[in-house]
C-alpha cells in the first residue's frame, strides 16, 4: 500500500492497511494509523500521530515545525484523530514548548484547501473549516462549529460549540457557542438559529438562546450580574452552555452588532 516512489523513513510506523501515494514524503517519528489514505505529494514530518481512516489530500503539509520564534527545534508533537477530511495545500503545525507542546485535530472534521492551523490549536470534532480560513497559534475550536471561508482567528481566542461565521470575519476575541458572525473585526448578529434547527435543537432551545443572547450581549448594564440571575433561572442545557463560556472567557467575547 506504499507506493515505491513514496520516501518513507524506517521509523515511521505505518499500519499494513494504510495508503501512501507516489512522491509523498513521510519524515521520522510519524505513525500512521488504519485506513488512512495519504495521497500524492504530501509531506509529513514528526512527531505526529495520525488516526484512522483519515484522507490527506496532495500538498498537504502536516507536522511541520511551529512557524514560532520561540522555536529551537524542541520534539513538539501534532496528534490527529479519525476519519478526518484534509484537502489540498493544508498546513498543520507542531506544538511549542512555552504552549501546550501539542497541536491537537479532534475526530470527523472537513479541513478545506488552504486552510492553516498554527502550533498549539486544539480542535473538536465535527467542525468545517471552508477554503483559506486561518487559526493563529493557540486556539480552541469546540464541537461543531463551522468557519466561513478565509475566516480569520487571532491567537488565544476560543470558537464555542455550534458557532458559524461567515466570508472573511476575522476573530479578535471569544465567540460565543450557537452565535453567528460576520464582519472584520466581526460583530455578532444573532443565534444561528437556522443551522440549530436543522440539526435538531429544539424551537425551545433555541428560543430560549435567542432571549439570552438579547438579554445578555445586547442588553446594558450589569452583564456579570444578569448572567447570575439566567443562571440561577433557566433550565435550558444550551443556554448555560452560553452563559458559562462568556463566564469564563479571558480576552472577552465578541461584541454584539446592531440588530
Amino acid at each position: 500500500m506504499i507506493d515505491p516512489r513514496a520516501d518513507v523513513h524506517p521509523s515511521a510506523e505505518i499500519d499494513a492497511s494504510a495508503t501512501i501515494g507516489p512522491f509523498s514524503v513521510i519524515g521520522p517519528n510519524v505513525r500512521i494509523g488504519a485506513d488512512t489514505w495519504i495521497g500524492p505529494h504530501v509531506v509529513i514530518q514528526g512527531p505526529t500521530e495520525i488516526g484512522r481512516e483519515n484522507r490527506i489530500y496532495q500538498f498537504a503539509s502536516i507536522g511541520e515545525a511551529p512557524q514560532d520564534r520561540s522555536y529551537r527545534g524542541e520534539p513538539t508533537r501534532l496528534v490527529i484523530g479519525d476519519r478526518n477530511v484534509i484537502r489540498e495545500s493544508v498546513t498543520l503545525s507542531r506544538g511549542t514548548e512555552r504552549g501546550r507542546g501539542e497541536t491537537v485535530i479532534g475526530h470527523d472534521n472537513m479541513i478545506m484547501a488552504y486552510v492553516h492551523i498554527a502550533h498549539d490549536c486544539v480542535i473538536g470534532n465535527h467542525i468545517t473549516f471552508a477554503n483559506a480560513a486561518s487559526l493563529a497559534g493557540h486556539v480552541e475550536i469546540h464541537d461543531h462549529c463551522t468557519l466561513g471561508g478565509f475566516t480569520l482567528v487571532h491567537q488565544f481566542c476560543r470558537v464555542g460549540t455550534q458557532a458559524f461565521t461567515s466570508m472573511g470575519a476575522a476573530l479578535n476575541r471569544d465567540m460565543p457557542p450557537y452565535c453567528l458572525a460576520s464582519g472584520n473585526y466581526a460583530r455578532l448578529i444573532g443565534i444561528n438559529k437556522v443551522g440549530l434547527r436543522r440539526k435538531g435543537f429544539s424551537d425551545e432551545s433555541v428560543n430560549a438562546l435567542h432571549r439570552a443572547f438579547v438579554d445578555v450581549l445586547r442588553g446594558r448594564g450589569d452583564r456579570k450580574a444578569r448572567i447570575e440571575a439566567l443562571l440561577a433561572e433557566t433550565r435550558v442545557p444550551e443556554v448555560r452552555v452560553l452563559l458559562e463560556f462568556i463566564q469564563t472567557s479571558e480576552r472577552g467575547v465578541l461584541r454584539a452588532g446592531r440588530d
